[in-house]
């Protein structure tokens, strides 16, 4: 029997990331093809440019499948922005027979869903948190239990459906169906996270180019998600102005020369790059542009800080932040990020990568391939393995309903 391929394309601000993987057993892959591409025509996770994304969608698809010889026709994708939003919502069912059964439960999540939301929204995960039986909480896993009353505790991700149309539009104008939209936090969260420290409660922080993808994990599950419309490149936007340089040699020079903490530098510590307007290098401190740097992820940290306040968790994450994304890279940051949390914080990118992984270990690259592992866990493991990670994704524009409930039925043991 012919091993499955599984397509992830992770559409950034930044960059795009397609990804060729073929399947060698539960929970494995290898790497078959990569394809990297500078993003066009997206801000902040919102496509602005059909066209533009488009091209660059089809560059980054082209590349993958050249290095791994095969032709690409569905997908997963990424999906951020600010027009993301959550909330949670309680279901409940009668226990048909006395004995919950699968069709018990997904009366329970279909009740979850019974919320009001803007008809310009749709939802793209209903996660479950939680189960009871006749007032009995923390059930995991309800099915084969005895009771009269089911009642689900369910996380529920919306997005709107105009940047999500436009989203895939731009990937099918480059030749492939998109399979489901998967939101980034949750993605990255398979591909950085240990059992132990969902079960302990942490919160997942992936800074990309353009947002800052929060999730929160407690008792294995999600009950928390959100995305902020700040990232790595408002630093870059700082350094530029206050060096007066353009934004692509602006990015150099935090690539190359940032860093997170101004205390760390040596005040003899200088570079020399060519500002606008001057023919000749300028020598400029290193500590003058870590102030810059630390500045605005102070400001940033501040952002996720509140956030996570906001959500009412802050006294439940005793194994702290797991950073990642691109911004996770820049020297000090952990150092800081732990100042401002004042709890554990450590920084995770992909590891045990089969194949072709050369580009990959980065922190950067943490979406791309927890979209391979979701692909694998939407297709392969057992029902209350999936509900527990989250469900429900958008595949196209049929999206509905029964069909979703059609197709957890084929998958139900």
């Amino acid at each position: 029997m012919e091993a499955p391929i599984i397509v992830g394309i992770d559409v950034g601000t930044t960059k795009i990331c397609t990804l060729v993987a073929r399947v060698e057993a539960e929970n494995d892959f290898r790497i078959l093809g990569v394809g990297i591409e500078p993003s066009r025509g997206m801000r902040k996770g919102v496509v602005m440019d059909i066209d533009e994304l488009q091209r660059a969608i089809a560059r980054s698809i082209e590349k993958a499948e050249r290095t791994s010889g095969l032709e690409i026709t569905s997908a997963q994708i990424s999906l951020a922005g600010s027009h993301v939003s959550s909330l949670n919502n309680k279901g409940a069912s009668g226990i048909s027979g006395g004995i919950v059964d699968q069709s018990d439960v997904l009366r329970a999540l279909d009740a979850a869903q019974a919320v009001s939301i803007p008809h310009n929204r749709e939802i793209i995960h209903v996660i479950q948190r939680g189960f009871s039986i006749d007032d009995q909480d923390g059930i995991r896993k309800p099915i084969g239990m005895h009771g009269y009353r089911l009642e689900v505790e369910a996380h529920i991700i919306t997005a709107s459906t105009t940047s999500l149309d436009n989203l895939e539009q731009s990937v099918n104008a480059a030749g492939v169906d998109v399979e489901a939209f998967i939101l980034n936090p949750l993605a990255s969260a398979e591909t950085v996270l240990t059992e132990i420290e969902r079960e302990m409660g942490v919160v997942v922080c992936d800074i990309g180019g353009g947002t800052t993808d929060l999730a929160i994990y407690i008792n294995g599950d999600v009950w928390h998600t959100m995305v902020l419309s700040v990232g790595g490149n408002h630093l870059t936007s700082d350094i530029a102005h206050g060096l007066r340089l353009p934004l692509k040699q602006a990015e150099e020079v935090k690539l190359q020369h940032g860093h997170a903490l101004q205390s760390e530098i040596a005040s003899g510590d200088v570079f020399h790059i060519r500002p606008f307007g001057d023919q000749e290098q300028v020598q400029y401190s290193r500590r003058d542009l870590a102030l810059v740097i630390e500045a605005r992820l102070e400001e940033i940290f501040a952002l996720i800080r509140q956030e996570i306040k906001r959500s009412g968790y802050d006294g439940l994450l005793p194994a702290g932040m797991v950073l990642t994304g691109g911004v996770s890279t820049l020297p000090g940051i952990k150092t800081l990020a732990r100042a401002v949390f004042d709890f554990p914080v450590r920084i995770a990118g992909p590891e045990g990568l089969k194949g072709m992984t050369d580009q990959l270990h980065s922190p950067a690259y943490s979406t791309s391939i927890g979209l391979l592992i979701w692909t694998i866990l939407m297709n392969t493991v057992s029902y209350e393995k999936k509900a527990s990670r989250s469900r429900f994704s958008r595949g196209g524009p049929t999206f509905n309903l029964r069909t979703i409930l059609s197709f957890l039925r084929r998958l139900l043991p």
